[in-house]
């Protein structure tokens, strides 16, 4: 395998894992707080086609990423009111999250399949412009590339280091308690789950926006659930989010090279590797309790009633 190939399947991963990683990110805050979404990848659906929607429209990327970020952050909200305070089963609320996704999203993006974008404007990084042009080309990125990882670390920081943040843990670990000291669990749980849809909408919008720059339905393939795992894999950790985006988006890259390369394997097995690999990682971590789930997640918190 070349230089150029192997520096092709790093670009390929952080362009497809950028998307992936926002998505965890969001999913950690909302998993933090106690909830776990298993409509995650019906808000990307909806997410995608309404950014994707509103660029097509005014013509400018940005505003369509405003848009996403947006609706994903609204359509958590849904979420937010069956089960926090309708206290509605988690996990059913969740798929009924996801169907009501894939038929929204197909409704918004019907108009719009086909349609072309100026997508988000690339940057290249610092010190690669002395590089041939084919090289430099792998590595200029858009600006949420650009603002993954200082994302990634102001969800840490927020988390851990912030009253809120330890809010959030507490309503995490026992609604009860943290309602004894002084919060209020429903109020925190709404203000995870609109960040958490908030960060997921930005991940839908780089998917359409941004890497692939066009809308066809079910098009997030199932990173919804993969960002679900992926929480998993991160132990609930922002930081150890980047690691499991990029392993996942660097099987998609490799498994995409080996078809090109004309390897005599047959394409649809070669699709699952990444799937397959989520599944090794999640079995090989699964046992590991240096840092488990948050205690409340999945509870429904019924307060003083």
């Amino acid at each position: 395998m070349s230089l150029l190939s192997i520096l092709g399947v790093l670009s390929s991963a952080i362009f497809s894992g950028t998307s992936l990683l926002y998505t965890t990110l969001g999913e950690v805050i909302g998993q933090r707080s106690g909830i776990v979404n298993l409509g995650l990848e019906g808000v990307l659906l909806v997410s995608a086609s309404s950014g994707f929607a509103v660029t097509v429209i005014t013509g400018n990327p940005f505003l369509g990423l405003l848009a996403a970020a947006l609706i994903g952050g609204l359509t958590n909200m849904i979420l937010g009111y069956l089960v926090i305070h309708r206290k509605a089963n988690q996990l059913a609320s969740g798929l009924a999250l996801m169907f009501f996704g894939f038929g929204l999203s197909a409704l918004i993006g019907k108009p719009y399949v086909g349609a072309r974008i100026n997508g988000l404007p690339r940057i290249p990084l610092p010190g690669t412009s002395g590089l041939p042009q084919l090289y430099t080309s792998l590595f200029s990125f858009d600006i949420l590339i650009h603002l993954s990882i200082p994302t990634a670390i102001l969800v840490w920081w927020i988390l851990f280091r912030t009253r809120w943040g330890l809010g959030l843990r507490a309503v995490g670990e026992n609604a009860d308690t943290a309602f004894a000291s002084g919060r209020d669990p429903r109020l925190i749980r709404y203000q995870a789950l609109f960040l958490s849809g908030l960060l997921a909408g930005l991940g839908a919008a780089h998917l359409s926006i941004a890497y692939t720059m066009n809308w066809t339905e079910y098009m997030t393939a199932g990173r919804g659930f993969i960002a679900v795992a992926l929480v998993i894999f991160s132990r609930w950790h922002p930081m150890r989010a980047i690691v499991g985006a990029l392993v996942f988006s660097g099987a998609v890259a490799f498994q995409l090279l080996l078809q090109s390369s004309g390897v005599q394997v047959s394409p649809f097995l070669l699709d699952t590797i990444p799937y397959v690999l989520t599944i090794l990682v999640l079995i090989a971590w699964g046992g590991n309790r240096r840092q488990s789930a948050p205690a409340s997640l999945g509870c429904v918190y019924h307060g003083t009633e």
